[in-house]
This record gives structure tokens, sequence and C-alpha cells, in this order.
């Protein structure tokens, strides 16, 4: 029995190494995407562009290599849709910490997330949360990505009379973001394999022809590429503005922590069960290898300079071109190191290109809202208002705190709630004091 057969069970799970190789490389061209769109996101806040498509490839890799060689599962990772505009436009833009502070709470969180893991609280939290919440926050990070993509396309822009309204659709940045979005969304009604990242591309290119984006490549140097590494500042995340461990560093904890974890498990039960992972009972095997993968990638993340790590489902696709074991999950981490070194040409990529793709990835998004049964009013309340306040507050923490408290609130007047509902009901009274204490704050 060979070395690659002991480690990932080939036969147990009735698949080669020629077919988990072609899954790892079909995963790895479906959400190559994210090495030119979180560059994007990132560097909005004044973070190195080429530093940041590094430690996105870093990350992404050691993450993949993680999930394939210690939970043997064909889920591959990488820094979170979501999690990286909240990063980027709420932390640093929105709340004024500097970048290297938000780096220094995201390693903070990963190490929480390993300490909690351990001691079983995770699986704790997520239990606890109605399914209905998960599928509403999903989709409404992906409104809150659309909108930001619409935003940096120029399509959508503020109007003093209606808060928002059209833009000037005769812009060149205009003009490309709308060229991209047809490319985009044409190349994935044929289901062309990497239609993100070809479409990103060809938008680029097209846009440098055509005279809509200027060519302005930057020397390639290891500086650039290491623009990002090393840079967390750990002792500011553990007191800002000198408060030490105040509200603020709590929340961010606290959304890094739980869209993380709605991320991991929603993507765990859709490719586990489309890989045929999933037990009788409905557990997943190793769960708690899995979350030791994605926090260890997170700290790593950090360490290299990017925001949180977390599964992604475009690790169906693998699945689905036959990927049953961790050595998928190895090929795709193999292959986003091997990207490492053209990093630095992320930074020539204009914002116009990019700007369909999150357009389009939080469309895709949308898709758990099935999952909510519409008819309760005591689920389809809470997960209205978590779904339109993350866009429309422009928080996530937002959106996540008034779903909670309004399900809690719900439970009680339906007379529907159990004694296992009390950490729900803890987490209820944790978001109001957060709202009292801003209200008190204002």
């Amino acid at each position: 029995m060979s070395l690659i057969e002991r480690t990932f069970q080939l036969r147990e799970r009735g698949t080669s190494v020629r077919t988990e190789v072609l899954a790892g490389l079909t995963t790895f061209l479906t959400m190559a995407y994210i090495v030119l769109v979180n560059p994007s996101i990132l560097g909005s806040t004044g973070m190195p562009v080429a530093g940041v498509a590094a430690a996105t490839c870093l990350a992404a890799g050691v993450g993949c290599l993680l999930m394939g060689l210690i939970a043997n599962y064909p889920i591959a990772l990488a820094p979170g849709m979501g999690l990286n505009a909240y990063f980027a436009f709420t932390v640093v833009k929105g709340m004024g910490v500097p970048w290297q502070t938000a780096l220094g709470l995201v390693f903070i969180s990963g190490v929480l997330f390993i300490v909690l893991t351990v001691a079983g609280v995770r699986q704790l939290i997520v239990s606890a949360i109605p399914r209905a919440l998960f599928s509403a926050i999903a989709a409404g990070v992906g409104l809150f990505i659309a909108f930001i993509g619409l935003r940096g396309a120029g399509l959508v822009v503020a109007n003093p009379a209606t808060i928002v309204g059209l833009g000037n659709i005769h812009s060149s940045t205009v003009a490309l973001a709308l060229l991209g979005l047809a490319i985009l969304s044409g190349l994935t009604v044929l289901r062309v394999k990497g239609a993100i990242f070809i479409g990103i591309v060809a938008t680029a290119v097209l846009g440098w022809l055509l005279g809509l984006a200027q060519w302005a490549p930057q020397p390639y140097s290891l500086d650039q590429m290491t623009g990002t590494a090393l840079k967390l500042d750990i002792p500011a995340a553990l007191g800002i503005g000198g408060k030490g461990f105040g509200l603020s560093l709590l929340e961010i904890l606290f959304v890094f922590l739980f869209v993380d974890l709605f991320d991991n498990v929603g993507t765990l039960v859709a490719v586990s069960k489309k890989a045929g992972l999933v037990q009788p009972d409905g557990t997943i095997p190793r769960l708690n290898r899995i979350l030791f993968a994605d926090a260890t990638a997170t700290i790593v993340g950090s360490f290299a300079g990017t925001s949180t790590v977390v599964s992604y489902i475009e690790s169906a696709s693998g699945v689905s071109a036959g990927g049953r074991t961790g050595l998928t999950a190895v090929v795709t981490g193999l292959m986003f190191l091997a990207t490492l070194f053209v990093a630095p040409w992320a930074q020539v990529i204009p914002a116009a290109a990019t700007a369909p793709a999150l357009v389009l990835v939080g469309g895709m998004m949308m898709a758990p809202l099935v999952e909510i049964d519409w008819e309760d009013p005591v689920v389809a309340i809470p997960a209205f208002l978590t779904l339109v306040m993350i866009p429309l507050t422009f928080s996530i923490a937002n959106g996540l705190a008034v779903g909670v408290i309004a399900y809690a609130l719900l439970k009680v007047v339906a007379r529907r709630f159990e004694k296992a509902d009390w950490l729900l009901f803890a987490l209820a009274a944790l978001f109001v004091t957060r709202f009292i204490y801003m209200a008190f704050e204002a």
C-alpha cells in the first residue's frame, strides 16, 4: 500500500490519484478569483496590494494543505468573502482601526478559534443558532458584497435625495464594469471552469486594449510581495484606543468568530453531503480537525497579511469532478502556493474588472434563502431582518445582532422556547447590551 493510499484512503472512498488531481485543479480554477478580488478589497484600506495577493496565496495554500493532510476532506480554504469586506469597510474604514491592528485581531480570533474548538464551544454555539439565520446571514453577506461591487463599479452612487442612485453610465469605469459583468455572466451560464477568474482577466485585458483602463505594471520585487508580512500589531489589538478589552474589540472578535463559524458549517454540510461523507445520523466525522485546520490557516493569514480564512463552497466543483479525499485539497493548496510567484501582478488589475466578480459572487450567495421557512413568522421575520440589515447598515454585526434578538423575542411570544435555548437567549442579551452601549456612546 502506497503512502498516498494510506494517507488519503483512496480505495475506501472509491477514487484514484488521477481523479483527485483533476478535482483539485477544478477547485483551484473555480476559486482562483480570490487571488485578484481579495487584494482589491483589502487594498482599499491602504494595504499594499501585491503583499495582500501574496498573503492570499500563502494563507489559501497552507489552509488547503492542512485540510487535506489533517482532516482528509476535499474542502479548500482561502480568505473569506464577506469577512474581508467587514475587515476593510467596517473595522478599518468605518471604525478607524489601523489595518495592522485589524490583522492583530485576526490573529487573536484564530487563537480563540483553536481554544474554543478544543473546548467544544464552537460546536455549542453553532447548535444554539437556528439554521434559518445561517441562511439569512449567508445571503445578507452576499448582498453586502454585491453592494460593494456595484459601488466600486460606479453603478451605484450616493444621492442626497434618494440615499443611493444610478451612477454615470457614460464613464469608462462603469462601461468596463458592465462589460465585465456581461463576460462573467456569459462564462458562468456556459459553465466554463474558472469562469470568474477568466472573466476578470479578460475584462482587464479588454479594458487596456479599449483604453478604458490604464496598464501600469510595477517592478517585480520581494519587497512588494512581503509588504504586509509580519505587520500585524497584536499589542494594539489588545487595547484599541487605550481601553483594553473594550466593546469594539469584543464585537470585532465576535463577528470574526460567528461569520467564520457559519461559513464553515454551511460549506461543510453542503460539500460533505455532496461527497457522501456525512454519517447516517447527520454528524460530520473529524469535525474538530476541520475546525483546527481553519483556525490555524487564519493565524498563518494574519502573519502573512490577510483577513480570516474560511472554507469555500466552490469546493463543491471539485467534488462534482470526483474529489472525495484530502488529496483534492492538497492539490488545490499546491496550486495556490505556485500562484504566489505571480502575486504582484494582481495590482495591475483595474478595480472595474474585479467589481463585477463581487456582484456575481454576491448573487450566488442568495441560494440558501430557499432553506428558510417563509411561512413561519417566528423564523421568517428574524431571517428577513438579518438579510436586510447587513447591507443597509453596512455591518454584518448589526444584521447578526438584530436577527438573534428578534428570534429570541419571537420564540418567547410564541411560547416555543425550551431549556436548550439558554445560549440563544444569552447571545440575545449580549446583543441588547451592545445596542444600549452604542446608544449611550452616541
